[in-house]
Order: C-alpha cells, then structure tokens, then sequence
C-alpha cells in the first residue's frame, strides 16, 4: 500500500467524521454538516448598555462580522450575498473582525480584486473599520489583506483608536494587532482614550478579554473561534483555536467594571468544511443610552 502524508486538516475530518460516526450522526448529518448548515446564516441582535453612552447614540447600530476565511469553501459569490444582506440592514457603523482570506499568500490576485469591487459597495454612514485575524497575518498575507482592505473602503485599526461623532457628542472605538501572530499592544492602543468615555476595543481572540479587563473598555468585540463549527449535545465544542477555549460564543461579563465581551460565530469555516449544530453568524448591536430610561 502506498504511504500518505496524514495532514492536519484529513486528520482533523478523520477525527470529527469519526466522532459523528460513533455518535450515529454520519452519512446524511455529514451532508448536511458540509453542504447545508454553513449557508444557514443567523442574524443575532443584543443591546448594549452602558451609563456612558451619550444619549445621541441612543439606538445606534453597529454590524460586526468576521471570519469569511475566502478560499476555503466561501467564495465571492457567497461573500455578495453577504454584502446584500449587510447593507439591508442599514447599520450606522460596520466593523469587520479579520480572517478576510483563509490563506492569503494562494489566494488569486484577481479574486482579491473582485473583493475590493464587493466590499467597497458597504454602506455605513458612520464608517467602516477593520482589524487584523491570525489568518490575515499568516502566509505572507499582511501587506495583501491591508491593500484589499483599504481599497474596500475599511479603516484599520491597528493598536489604534478612534472617536465616532453623533450630533456632537463622541464614543470611542479602537481596535488590537492579531494576538497570536501580530504585535497587541493595549497600553498603545488605549492611549489617545479617555477612561470615562464609551470605549469599544475590536479584538479578533476573544480570550484576550482576560487581558482587556484590567483596563477601561466598556465593550469587546471578538470572533476567531467559529463557535467551535461543530456543537455535539451533552459534549459541546469539539474543537476550538488557540485563544478561543474559555470564551467559544455568545456573551460574557467580566470583572467589576465590568466588561461587556461579545463573541461571534462568524461567517465562514476554517481547518474542516463543517458546521454542526453552530450556524454561520453576523451581529447587530444597538446601543442603549441609560439617560433615556
């Protein structure tokens, strides 16, 4: 018999396939895990509050998503029908979290062109932002994904802040370096902010947020896990990435401040081409100001 090279990826779908088996959920649940649940998109909804937010902000509303990883089974036909079902929301402010491309170095110039064209027709009147995800740095991808970005008509926020302005008054959004592969820097990043404004902080690991809480962030938004992809009942997620463990989906509070941490699902699949039991998600958040309440 010949030898193959057992690769992480076939070894990571020998294992899940084999997991699903003994739990009798193989041949067509294995259909539906590749073929059907990864294009079920959910639209998840929450509200923030926070006794800083200003009262012109009240209702405000901020469309997070992240993680499309194009080039492994998203492609821009699919990345279209996103960008339709984003601008039908009609949010103030678009944040996209990273992981644009799965692997940047091999994905083909004239799709990252095709990309520019898709992204670009986003319409967020109070602007659209963007931080780096581990895949945006790996494979040579850095200077790439910032290009297709910037071009798309998003603003990166790399260990950087910001101020968004409504009707005079202001909350803050900055946004995190990758933690795995980039340089994240919270001192830097929160040091042009003002400790008793509103302060969002984008970062793309959600289990930073153990870090995030020992300063004056209000909110956090983060994806990178993918909810695990696959959900089994009474076992939960069968894997998860590296600063992704303690803090998989859904929402937490930390600390006394406390610190409000948000963790997307996101839109695409990474390592295996399966979604079980853990849809694809995009993310509203409507601000609530306590002045009007």
């Amino acid at each position: 018999m010949r030898n193959q090279k057992l690769t992480r990826r076939s070894f990571l779908k020998r294992f899940t396939y084999g997991i699903l088996g003994t739990l009798g959920l193989s041949g067509g649940t294995y259909f539906y895990s590749k073929h059907i649940e990864p294009s079920m998109l959910t639209i998840t909804e929450k509200t923030i509050q926070s006794p800083k937010l200003p009262k012109p902000f009240n209702q405000f509303k901020i469309l997070q998503f992240g993680d499309t990883h194009l080039g492994f089974h998203y492609n821009l036909d699919q990345l279209r029908d996103l960008v339709k079902k984003i601008n039908n929301q009609k949010p103030d402010l678009v944040l996209f979290t990273g992981d644009l491309a799965d692997d940047p170095n091999s994905y083909p110039s004239p799709k990252f062109e095709s990309c520019v064209s898709i992204l670009s027709s986003i319409h967020a009147p109070h602007g659209k932002y963007w931080i780096y995800g581990n895949h945006d740095h790996g494979g040579y991808g850095t200077e790439k994904i910032n290009a297709v970005m910037e071009s798309g008509g998003f603003e990166l926020l790399k260990n950087q802040s910001t101020t968004i302005s409504m009707d005079g008054s202001t909350i803050q959004l900055a946004g995190l370096d990758d933690v795995m592969l980039g340089l994240p820097d919270l001192d830097e990043t929160l040091k042009d902010t003002d400790p008793d404004s509103f302060t969002l902080l984008m970062c793309h690991e959600p289990d930073y947020a153990d870090q995030t809480v020992q300063y004056p962030v209000d909110v956090q938004l983060s994806a990178h896990s993918h909810g695990g992809q696959i959900q089994i009942p009474f076992i939960g997620h069968l894997i998860t990435p590296p600063y992704a463990n303690k803090y998989v989906e859904g929402y937490f509070k930390l600390g006394e401040h406390p610190l409000q941490l948000y963790v997307s699902r996101g839109i695409g699949t990474t390592r295996l081409p399966l979604r079980f039991l853990c849809r694809p998600e995009m993310n509203i958040y409507y601000l609530q100001s306590q002045e009007t309440i």
